[in-house]
């Protein structure tokens, strides 16, 4: 590994909880995001402390994720901008689509060097609607993300993956295709926060769903999951295992992988809106994960190994981000794969390593198996 990905020295992220304040009532939001900031946010100063520990890293500094809640409700976000920019830390930032994403927020964004945008999109009308909890929601997001594409900015479109909108997946596709974005990020619901309320799919669904984001990702745009990390599993296993029948390609995959009814859905019904593919898939992945790759910080200074995983390591306002992230045990032994279960013997572990937040959610412990993957190692 080059001194560039080194995770165990710095991470290639640090996402910053801003704040928790948000005008959405999303239905699955971690941060159980509320109208107004709560007490114990980072102040400005510790804030900016924090961006001079980031650097603490050293070269190449991790990217800045400003989130939230929403991060355009922080009042001071100009300032924290302004010095990261300063400092040499690249910044990239999860808006909520609100009227608070106007033009001159696109301006300030533009003048503090923020080149990467990701915007929520959860489904078709009435899906995205319900889970965002505001009539006519998708229909601005959609009116936002047209704006966005072909300027300046790498564009990103989130998705949540729940039994709510797992069907919606092949339509979303089609209109982020349409829209000419390059990057869908699928997020696989964790039952944390305001998660709880939506049901998750099982086991084999989720990897129904993960085979077919193989197929999504050969039409030429690039697909992440967060905390499906078995997804990498699947791309190289069948990147590697050679080609099935054309004719009758999406059954006698099935057959070969053993998928169930739901790829057979989701994967026909990609084919029917995108005609079949014809690209090699598209996957580029550092193979971070909870921990690893990766730090959060939450809008009180606690630090997590993700947002999805809310194990308190420390608080930023007595401790060190760097020294936290280097000297943590439990991120060590992440680090080092050593899982429980069948995690821990996998011979898929350090490109995948399942998902920590899962296992801390459903488990109780961050090192336990990934309940929602039902790979069976052979080692």
């Amino acid at each position: 590994m080059s001194k560039a990905m080194n995770f165990n020295e710095r991470p290639i992220l640090v996402f910053w909880e801003l704040t928790k304040a948000c005008k959405l009532k999303c239905k699955h939001c971690r941060a159980e995001a509320i109208p107004e900031p709560l007490p114990g946010e980072l102040t400005l100063q510790e804030g900016l402390k924090l961006l001079e520990d980031i650097r603490r890293f050293g070269k190449p500094y991790p990217v800045l994720i400003l989130t939230g809640g929403d991060p355009l409700m922080r009042e001071d976000l100009e300032e924290i901008m302004r010095y990261a920019k300063d400092l040499g830390i690249r910044m990239g930032i999860a808006p909520a689509v609100t009227d608070l994403l106007n033009n001159y927020v696109l301006s300030l964004f533009r003048r503090y060097g923020i080149r990467f945008i990701s915007i929520s999109l959860d489904g078709t009308s009435k899906t995205h609607d319900y889970i965002r909890g505001i009539e006519g929601h998708f229909e601005r997001t959609v009116r936002v993300l047209r704006e966005l594409v072909g300027s300046e900015w790498t564009v990103q479109v989130n998705t949540l993956v729940s039994r709510d909108s797992v069907m919606d997946l092949p339509h979303i596709f089609k209109l982020i295709s349409d829209l000419g974005i390059g990057i869908w990020e699928l997020f696989f619901l964790i039952k944390v926060g305001r998660g709880i309320e939506l049901e998750d799919l099982s086991p084999q669904e989720y990897e129904d769903v993960v085979n077919f984001l193989y197929e999504v990702s050969r039409y030429g745009i690039e697909v992440r999951t967060v905390e499906a990390p078995f997804f990498r599993r699947v791309m190289q296993v069948r990147s590697s295992s050679g080609d099935v029948s054309k004719e009758d390609y999406i059954e006698s995959t099935a057959l070969r992988y053993g998928l169930g009814p739901l790829y057979v859905k989701l994967t026909s019904e990609l084919f029917k809106l995108m005609g079949p593919p014809e690209g090699e898939p598209r996957l580029r992945s550092a193979y971070t994960r909870d921990g690893y790759g990766i730090i959060f910080v939450a809008y009180n200074g606690d630090v997590y190994p993700s947002g999805f995983a809310p194990l308190k390591l420390g608080n930023v306002k007595v401790d060190s981000l760097v020294d936290i992230y280097r000297e943590s045990e439990v991120l060590r032994k992440i680090r080092r794969a050593e899982f429980k279960g069948r995690c821990g013997i996998c011979e898929f572990r350090y490109i995948c390593g399942g998902s920590r937040a899962r296992a801390l959610a459903i488990k109780g412990d961050i090192l336990e198996e990934d309940p929602a993957c039902v790979y069976l190692p052979k080692s």
